[in-house]
């Protein structure tokens, strides 16, 4: 069961492929007090990677990166889906955005290990707004092909 889908705001920057670079940011952050509610890392190819940090405070991390002079881009929007672990909790809300006729450009999961899971969702700007209502739908039935592409 869903218990919060929540509108975040992320900031993300391309760093060196090489060991230490997300922990030199961590370490930064961690000093200037700012807490995270996710982070991504992935590589890009070419020794470059992009970090995403999804800030609980969005003012502290752009003043940590001011601070620190370093070049986060955004804000950016995504979702932040917290909820109960049951089998198909994931299944039951890509079917509410393909319903919909919305595409999920990336997505991040993890279980906790006490039964809550938490789910990072990215889609295309243009289509935030709808999958905002389509997310808090609390019957996918009512939304199916509600939109055309």
């Amino acid at each position: 069961m869903i218990s919060s889908v929540k509108d975040v705001e992320y900031f993300s920057i391309v760093v060196a492929d090489k060991p230490g670079e997300a922990r030199k940011l961590l370490e930064f952050l961690s000093e200037k007090s700012v807490n995270l509610l996710a982070l991504t890392a992935f590589p890009l190819g070419e020794g470059e990677s992009r970090i995403d940090f999804f800030p609980e405070e969005p003012a502290a991390l752009r003043q940590a990166a001011e601070d620190a002079e370093v070049p986060l881009v955004g804000p950016k929007k995504a979702f932040l889906i917290q909820g109960e672990d049951k089998i198909g909790a994931l299944y039951d809300l890509h079917l509410k955005l393909s319903n919909a006729r919305i595409n999920v450009h990336a997505c991040n999961g993890v279980v906790d290990g006490t039964g809550r899971f938490g789910y990072v969702i990215w889609v295309d700007p243009a289509d935030y707004e709808e999958a905002s209502k389509v997310l808090r739908s609390s019957d996918w039935r009512t939304i199916q092909v509600s939109r055309r592409k």
